[in-house]
Order: structure tokens, then C-alpha cells, then sequence
């Protein structure tokens, strides 16, 4: 799983590093914000998605492993949620990014 999350760690970066010349000041991302300026923010707080997106899978790991070592359920759980984690975040991250440049 851990290579799951590197690479979609990496295809963030690539998108950074392709669209970083044509981004925009300010990006829409508080989308439950109504539309127009409130839902702006600077272009920086994309970086808050992978940064969330990494503490999430490493605290969900570290609180299955510490309080559940012996249960199935719970870690094929924690293996489907990591999972769903990566594939939904990197899908925003990747629409932002390609829907404001």
C-alpha cells in the first residue's frame, strides 16, 4: 500500500511541477463556501491536500497497528479506507490543478 501512496505522492508532484508556471495567484478550494471570492484561497494551500492526505494514512496505520494488531476487520478496514484516501484525494488534487491552469 505504501508504494500506492508514493506514487500518487509523485503524480502530485508532476502535476505541480508541469502547471506551477500557468496556476494562478489564487485558487478555488473552500468549495462549501458560496461562489465567487470567498471560495479563493492562495495558490500555497494546495499543498494542504497531500500534506492531509500523508498524515491521514500514517495516523490511520499507527492507531490500527497500536489498538487493533489481531483484528481482520478492522485492518482490511483501515487497508479499503487508506485506499480511498489516496485515490480521493489525489483525484482533487489533480482536478484543481488542471481546472485552474
Amino acid at each position: 500500500m505504501i508504494f500506492v501512496l508514493l506514487g500518487a505522492n509523485f503524480m502530485m508532484i508532476l502535476a505541480v511541477i508541469f502547471k506551477l508556471g500557468s496556476l494562478p495567484p489564487q485558487i478555488p478550494f473552500f468549495y462549501s463556501r458560496p461562489d465567487g471570492e470567498l471560495q479563493l484561497g492562495e495558490w500555497w494551500f494546495i499543498f494542504l491536500i497531500p500534506f492531509l492526505l500523508n498524515a491521514l494514512y500514517i495516523l490511520n496505520n499507527v492507531l490500527t497497528k497500536k489498538y487493533f494488531p489481531d483484528n481482520t476487520f478492522v485492518k482490511t478496514f483501515a487497508y479499503y479506507f487508506n485506499l480511498f484516501l489516496i485515490i480521493s484525494f489525489t483525484l482533487i488534487f489533480l482536478k484543481i490543478i488542471f481546472l485552474v491552469s
